[in-house]
């Protein structure tokens, strides 16, 4: 696949921290771009990656940018998602983080995050890295690959502070699947913040101003 394309938006004052989120099915990286301005983190560093082409076949094969294949709208199914797409998109993830490291910025200054199919993979990565992460911000996603997360998951971010944002009407990732994520990770220690919204598969302001606050206290601590 070679290396990802991204989206960078560099910090105001000097660099001290890095975000590195993830967009969503058929979506780009310039997704939450505008949404920079309104996180008041002015030492981080915002790296929007864009997903590789791929063919989705829950949208008749048709190619768009997309982290893995999606191969049933079925939530029940054990092949839903398609294992080898997304392992190597995990691995573009940890190439992405590790330029992070080399530009200076310590993995736990790091915070990783993505929205919906991002999010899933945001937190598959996140929690089988083998360095320790500030935190990862997991909005209206769930866990991929979650009956291969105890054999590989990393200790050290089992005790990574994990942010969960997720809508309450969210007809295309349900609420439960974030729950079930949350429950899982709760589970392996992690400290969790779970915060539901009355949306649906979105990000609103409210859900915007905890970020913020999450951000900074976790960065600026």
């Amino acid at each position: 696949m070679g290396g990802l394309q991204t989206v960078i938006v560099e910090p105001e004052m000097e660099h001290t921290s890095t975000v590195v989120w993830l967009h969503g099915l058929g979506a780009s990286g310039h997704d939450f771009e505008p949404v920079v301005p309104m996180l008041e983190c002015p030492n981080t560093r915002f790296v929007f990656p864009h997903a590789p082409i791929m063919g989705v076949t829950i949208n008749m094969g048709m190619e768009m940018p997309a982290w893995y294949d999606i191969k049933t709208l079925d939530w029940e199914s054990p092949d839903r998602e398609d294992e080898t797409s997304i392992r190597s998109s995990a691995k573009l993830i940890v190439e992405l983080l590790e330029q992070e490291h080399e530009r200076g910025i310590e993995y736990e200054n790091i915070v990783l995050a993505g929205f919906s199919q991002g999010g899933a993979l945001a937190l598959h990565v996140g929690s089988r890295l083998q360095k320790k992460l500030a935190g990862m911000m997991i909005l209206s996603a769930y866990q991929v690959l979650a009956d291969t997360y105890d054999e590989e998951a990393s200790d050290a971010n089992r005790e990574t502070p994990i942010f969960f944002g997720h809508g309450v009407y969210d007809d295309m990732v349900p609420v439960m699947m974030g729950r079930a994520a949350l429950e899982s990770m709760v589970e392996a220690g992690n400290p969790c913040e779970w915060n539901g919204y009355r949306m649906g598969h979105e990000v609103i302001m409210d859900e915007l101003i905890r970020i913020k606050e999450w951000l900074n206290d976790l960065l600026n601590d």
